[in-house]
């Protein structure tokens, strides 16, 4: 009986197959090393937490042929500017807040979640918040998405209303925070299609 092929052997397909997934496994974990130092707060594309004491908005890059994040000058969360250690609490209690009421049940950020609600990720400069400010008689964008926060039943927005959560007020600003924070970070044209007040028409 002639010899078997070695390309037949069972032995050799373990033996393949474990040098395989040994070497799966070392890509991925410099994979996840690379990935983390990139998205990591205060690395290029994800800002400081203290940017949330500055301006944001978008301009279209016709190099990059997306809109991208434009920090500008001061202008503090709830007129006060927070020091690093500051803005990171404020911004880690507000995702925690996300987390705790379960946001992305209906919400999608950063492109994780449902499309049931409108996407969050950009929700900071989303133009509808202009007439909010109105609405809920408010003197600021922050202070208007705060007060919608605590009490989304009385202000109707679409058709899907947001139910009311029983988020603080301490909840809520925090959670303003994370969501100017996560304005700031470059996500490559994600959500597609989204466009500040400057940039419809």
């Amino acid at each position: 009986m002639p010899p078997t092929p070695l390309w037949q052997s069972e032995d050799f397909w373990r033996k393949v197959a474990v040098w395989v997934t040994a070497g799966s496994a070392v890509i991925l974990v410099l994979l996840t090393f690379d990935s983390l130092s990139k998205t990591a707060a205060g690395s290029s594309r994800v800002p400081a937490y203290s940017v949330i004491n500055q301006h944001i908005d978008y301009r279209f890059d016709s190099a990059r042929n997306l809109s991208v994040p434009v920090i500008g000058e001061q202008a503090p969360l709830f007129g006060k500017v927070l020091s690093e250690a500051e803005a990171e609490a404020m911004v880690s209690h507000g995702k925690k807040t996300v987390q705790a009421k379960n946001c992305m049940n209906c919400h999608t950020l950063l492109g994780n979640g449902a499309y049931y609600a409108p996407d969050l990720t950009k929700a900071w400069v989303d133009p509808q918040w202009a007439d909010m400010i109105d609405l809920t008689e408010s003197d600021s964008r922050e202070e208007a998405m705060a007060k919608f926060l605590q009490h989304p039943d009385q202000y109707a927005t679409n058709a899907r209303m947001m139910p009311p959560l029983g988020i603080t007020p301490d909840e809520a600003k925090a959670v303003v925070a994370f969501l100017k924070w996560m304005s700031s970070i470059d996500t490559n044209g994600f959500p597609a299609g989204f466009k500040t007040r400057g940039q419809e028409g």
